[in-house]
Formats: structure tokens, C-alpha cells, sequence
């Protein structure tokens, strides 16, 4: 157990930076300081208190990111409740599911959300509040808390009658063994359990970022007045510890765009806010690289001027300084997680010296594993897994060379799954965590994931095939959106979605894409081992379902379900 406690860090935080930013609404250009911030979630408390919310009672969360959503989750984990973010693109059934699941007395939500739930769906809901101005929505019996609500001003100076002061910013002690999360997985699998996640899981995440240094700088990442612009949903783990909990808990200031926007606006975000944090899932950083950078390096001049050693030097920090500017020109640091990232694209990110680094970690470890700060990632990896904080090994007789699963414990490993002991038996082994990923490992602790368990494929010939790293080949080639690896009757089909963009952008008549797929195939049956060959590519019309953290479901895109065997 952790000597630190992330309640007590919120407590010295919002004392300390008082004064200073805490959460800006890009789109509604709101603000609140951190001393506003804190008189909000006093003002819920007394609510919370009036209710006869209790500690270890749940409260769910549903909406865009904003101002009100990051006030309700601190506001429920510093009175000692259980906080329940929902997210937002669950369809209206999950959501019902979920708060009944989860068994919470109250729920916060986007206005839009109520349109789709009925109050005789949720009978353990009390009470229903507005993420636009806490106003309630819904109440279960007669009109107690919209009433309090309504008289709210009155309530808080009887409360505080000489006013809300630094030394009014007293949180309750919660041990760090307490529940304070429970987290509904977005699995690509297609069930969603209750990841029960303890304060000391959090607060291992949130210090283990306070104390990144930043090497070129001496200064740590995050810190008091860093900027970070936040557009990764704030209900799934990775957005919501990096962009949310841990710049608040050291004076940061969060800029929130409410979900993942366009690149267009984006770039217009960043140029605007100037980031010094941004973390982002692969996509973002491949758009870019796909539509900025590769048709610039294709061009006749800068293709030839890139064979030459000294110019091509010239031609890369030129290429670095425009990236920087567009991305706002004061990131230190970009953090890639959620999914794996092309290797061509880090390969020439790094190459340029853009401060990418690429972190690995899942929900049932609030999130993260491993990681590396920029300067000292290795090529490939995900990061070292976390010094002090967890300890791993992978099942297999030579960790370096031969991957096996990678089994975690330590400060970040979840309880269990709420109310599902068959599923927490199925990955707690002891206080050993099966992550379900197949990996190799350096002597130092770095991780190379190499694929899923379960989408490991055995050939014919006893050979492991892990459709990940035949996918991330055939991304690359021309006309390729994205893809996926399949079995089917014993032999490896691609299902390719075709970039109808860059299609079109070219004049490409779709009657050829056929004809491109075919040569794409042959190239890809070049670059892959002989029981590695794909026999056949077929053309996907449409996007691949993705999770709200961008995963393809693969479950949906078997050989059965697409009936490729009639």
C-alpha cells in the first residue's frame, strides 16, 4: 500500500493553486479555478449529505467532457462514494444496464442522455442531475432535492457564513484500500464488467505522472500552470487519469474539447490552447502522418534531397518544426496509448525527434503498466514496466525471445470485477493479473506487445500467428484504411476497408480497388513469413465497430458471423 493518497493530494492541490486555472470549456469558454472549482464540490457535498449518500455508495456519469462532468467525479470521490463514469458512446440499454448493475443511488448526465432512458428503467436512481448547470432532471419521490438544489446559495452561506476559505478545503480521510471507482470495461469482446478500482490504484498512476522529469528540461511534465488539452473521453481510464486526475492534482490546467474532434479542429485547439501534455490514441498521430507528412516526402524534390545524408538532416527538423507548430509548438511530451501505433509512423515521428513515447496498460490497472519518457523508448516497445509500483513476468520459457502472457501485480491491480466472481477468478491468480496479451520482455523491464491471447492464431504447421503484426504491414500499403486478419478454413483472409478518401481525392474509380487489393496482397506475401501468407483479401464497405477507445470488435468479424464458409 501507498504512503500517499490521492484525496489528500486534491485537498493540498486546491489550496495551493487556488487561484490558478483548473478546467477550461473550449467550446463554451467556461472557467473555473481551482478555488472554484473546490466551492462546487462542497456545494454537492451538502447535496450528497442531504440525500443520505453514504460512503461506499455509487454514483454514475454520463456525458461529453466538460466542466460539470470533472466537478461530479471529484466531488464523489472526496466524499468517499463510488463514482461510476458511463461512456458516452454506450447505446442506451448499456447505459440502463450499467446503472442498474452497479446499483447507484444518483446519476449525473449530458441532457441529450435522458431523452433515451425512462425513470422506471433505473429504480435505484433517486435522483437525476444536468451536466449543463446541476439542475435536476428527474426525481424519484416527491420534490426534496430540487427543491435543495433550487435553494442551493442559501444552503451553502448557512454552511460556510464566513465565507468558503482555503481552510474549508477539508476532505474526509479515505484509506487507500477503498473502492472509489468502478469502471465498466468497453472489452473488445463484447461483455462489460465493473473493474473495482481502490484509491491507492489511482493514486500509483497519478504519482507515478507527478514524477516524470522531463530530461532536456529538469522540469517535470506535470506540473503546476503545464497546460493540457484533454479530448480522449474522461470515462475510459487513459484519458481520464492523464488528462483529468493527474494534472489537477499538481496544479495543472485542463482545457477539455468534450470528445475526440476532427483533426481539423484539433490543430486549431492545440495552436490555440499550446499544450504542453497531450495524449492520444494512434489514429490522431496516423491522420497526420498519413495526410500531412507522407504526400510532402513523396513529392519529386524532397524525395530525391531525402537520399542525401546532410540535407535530409535539414529536411527533418524542418519537417519536426512544422509538426511542433501545428500541434500548438510547446509539446514536451505525447503520449500514445490505447491501441498499438503504426511502426512506420513512430519509426518516423522518432526520426524527426517529435517527443513521442508510447504507453501500455488496461482498465483492471487504473490504467497504465508501463511506460518510458521519450528520450530513453525503445523503438517498438510500450515502455518499461512501472519501477516500484509493479512487478512482471511472462509465461514462457524465454521472456525475451519467445512471447507468453503477461501476468502483473502490484500497486495498480484492480479488487476484482463488482459482483462477477467468475471473471475475477478467471484473471486474478493470487494477486497475479493475466492481462490476456501476449509479450516479450527486456532484461529491464521494457514490454513488446505482440498480440491478444485470444486473437492468436495456430497455423497448420504448429506456427503462432499473431494477426496484429500482419495487419500493421498491410495498413501501410496504398489504398488501405485499415484491416483485419481472419481464419478461414485453415487459411488467413484480410478484410480491408479502403481509404475512400484518399480514393476519391485521386480520381481512383472504385470499379479498380479490386485490382490494388490484389497487388496489395502480393506485395504483403512478400513482407510476412511463409505460414504468415494471407490467401485472399475481400473489401469491407464500411468502418470496422469500434470501441469507444477505438479497438475493433473482432468478435463481430469472425468466418461464421460473415458466413465466408457457405
Amino acid at each position: 500500500m501507498l504512503e500517499k493518497n490521492l484525496i489528500k493530494l486534491y485537498e493540498q492541490s486546491f489550496r495551493d493553486h487556488r487561484e490558478m486555472s483548473a478546467l477550461t470549456d473550449y467550446f463554451k469558454g467556461e472557467n473555473f479555478s481551482y478555488y472554484e472549482l473546490a466551492k462546487e464540490v462542497a456545494k454537492l457535498h451538502l447535496m450528497f449529505k442531504e440525500m443520505g449518500i453514504e460512503r461506499g455508495d455509487k454514483i454514475a456519469l454520463i456525458g461529453r467532457n466538460n466542466t460539470r462532468w470533472c466537478i461530479s467525479y471529484i466531488a464523489t470521490i472526496t466524499y468517499g462514494a463510488i463514482i461510476v463514469p458511463i461512456l458516452q458512446d454506450f447505446n442506451p440499454n448499456d447505459v440502463v444496464n450499467i446503472v442498474n448493475h452497479s446499483e447507484s443511488r444518483l446519476l449525473f448526465l449530458g441532457d441529450n442522455f435522458w431523452d433515451d432512458i425512462e425513470g422506471d428503467q433505473i429504480p435505484a436512481i433517486e435522483a437525476v442531475f444536468s451536466l449543463t448547470d446541476f439542475h435536476v432532471i428527474y426525481e424519484r419521490e416527491g420534490d426534496k432535492c430540487t427543491e435543495y438544489m433550487k435553494n442551493m446559495s442559501a444552503h451553502y452561506r448557512e454552511a460556510y457564513p464566513r465565507g468558503f476559505t482555503s481552510d474549508d478545503i477539508k476532505y474526509p480521510e479515505i484509506s487507500n484500500d477503498s473502492i472509489c471507482l468502478l469502471n465498466y470495461t468497453s472489452g473488445t469482446t463484447g461483455s462489460s464488467k465493473g473493474v473495482m478500482l481502490t484509491v491507492n490504484n489511482l493514486t500509483g498512476n497519478v504519482t507515478f505522472a507527478m514524477d516524470m522529469v522531463n530530461p532536456k528540461t529538469g522540469e517535470h511534465y506535470f506540473r503546476k500552470g503545464a497546460r493540457t488539452l484533454s479530448f480522449l473521453p474522461l470515462a475510459h481510464a487513459y484519458g481520464c487519469t492523464f488528462d483529468f486526475l493527474s494534472p489537477l492534482a499538481c496544479g495543472g490546467h485542463i482545457t477539455l474539447l468534450g470528445r475526440i474532434p476532427s483533426p481539423k479542429i484539433l490543430v486549431e485547439a492545440m495552436k490555440q490552447t499550446r499544450p504542453n501534455i497531450v495524449c492520444s490514441v494512434p489514429l490522431i498521430l496516423e491522420k497526420v502522418y498519413r495526410k500531412s507528412i507522407l504526400p510532402m516526402l513523396e513529392q519529386a524534390p524532397m524525395s530525391i534531397a531525402m537520399r542525401i545524408p546532410l540535407i535530409n538532416t535539414a529536411i527533418y527538423s524542418t519537417i519536426h518544426s512544422r509538426l511542433m507548430e501545428q500541434f500548438g509548438g510547446c509539446v514536451e511530451i505525447f503520449v500514445v496509448g490505447g491501441a498499438a501505433l503504426n511502426q512506420e509512423t513512430e519509426d518516423f515521428l522518432r526520426k524527426i525527434k517529435f517527443p513521442i513515447t508510447v504507453g501500455y496498460g488496461m482498465t483492471e490497472c487504473a490504467p497504465l503498466i508501463s511506460f518510458e519518457v521519450p528520450t530513453a523508448f525503445k523503438p517498438g516497445s510500450c515502455g518499461r514496466v512501472l519501477p516500484g509500483l509493479l512487478e512482471a513476468r511472462i509465461e514462457s520459457r524465454d521472456p525475451q525471445n519467445i512471447p507468453g502472457e503477461l501476468l502483473i501485480r502490484g500497486e495498480h491491480v484492480m479488487k476484482g470485477y463488482y459482483k462477477n466472481e467468475a471473471a475475477t477468478n478467471a484473471v486474478l491468480e493470487g494477486e497475479w493479473l493475466h492481462t490476456g496479451d501476449m509479450c516479450t520482455m527486456d532484461e529491464d523491464g521494457t514490454l513488446y506487445i505482440r498480440g491478444r491471447c485470444k486473437t492468436m492464431i495456430l497455423s497448420g504447421s504448429g506456427q503462432n500467428i499473431y494477426p496484429e503484426e500482419i495487419e500493421e504491414r498491410l495498413n501501410n500499403l496504398y489504398m488501405v484504411a485499415e484491416s483485419l486478419i481472419i481464419e478461414n478454413n485453415g487459411r488467413l483472409t484480410a478484410l480491408v476497408v479502403p481509404d475512400y478518401e484518399l480514393a476519391n481525392a485521386e480520381g481512383i474509380d472504385m470499379e479498380r480497388l479490386p485490382e490494388i487489393m490484389e497487388q496489395n496482397l502480393q506485395q504483403l506475401n512478400t513482407m510476412v513469413a511463409s505460414y504468415e501468407k494471407v490467401a485472399n483479401i475481400i473489401i469491407h464497405r464500411e468502418e470496422f465497430s469500434k470501441t469507444p477507445k477505438r479497438s475493433i470488435k473482432r468478435y463481430l468479424y469472425s468466418a461464421e458471423r460473415l458466413n465466408l464458409n457457405n
